[in-house]
């Protein structure tokens, strides 16, 4: 059969014309693809691919004489792509990615950390002077004594403890208003 009569017969579904079509072209595929020195499955991709296409475009072939030269410029095409695919690619063993934990933190740690620290200085700015004071003064580095503390903010010795708990329990509860929850105190 000529290939005029192989194409459209293959265009209506005739599995005999295709495979006299791949019986007739498969040679040429697949020199085209070792030429490009692709390998096994690199070249089985790109014949395959070319076949493909020609599939899809079984019905726009307008001078079946010259599908060889279409069939060889298609591949030619995808043995480019193949290559253009694997220069990008770096293959690497699965169990790696698998089974080590990433490197470093989380892209996102930093901006989670500064959007939490922001949410809790809004809440302590919402406590009264006093509280805002005394978490103030003790968050500070290296911690003062209760002794200084009790001097710079006039505040007896016995009593900073207690009132530091209350201030703590207003601050969580604002906190958790703001939406943060407190999974991870310990």
């Amino acid at each position: 059969m000529d290939t005029t009569t192989l194409l459209e017969a293959a265009a209506r579904g005739d599995q005999a014309a295709w495979d006299a079509l791949v019986d007739r072209y498969a040679s040429l595929l697949w020199s085209i693809a070792r030429a490009h020195r692709l390998s096994d499955a690199d070249a089985a991709d790109a014949v395959q691919t070319t076949w493909l296409k020609l599939v899809e475009n079984l019905g726009r072939i307008k001078d079946p004489e010259r599908l060889p030269g279409w069939l060889a410029t298609t591949a030619r095409h995808e043995c480019l792509r193949q290559i253009r695919r694997a220069c990008r690619e770096r293959p690497t063993d699965d169990e790696v990615w698998q089974s080590e934990p990433a490197p470093g933190a989380a892209v996102d740690a930093a901006l989670l950390l500064d959007e939490r620290d922001a949410t809790l200085w809004q809440a302590l700015e919402k406590l009264s002077d006093q509280c805002r004071q005394l978490l103030r003064v003790l968050m500070a580095t290296p911690p003062p004594s209760y002794a200084e503390v009790s001097a710079a903010l006039d505040i007896p010795v016995g009593s900073i403890g207690p009132t530091r708990q209350r201030c703590l329990g207003r601050l969580r509860e604002r906190a958790g208003q703001a939406g943060l929850g407190t999974e991870d105190r310990t």
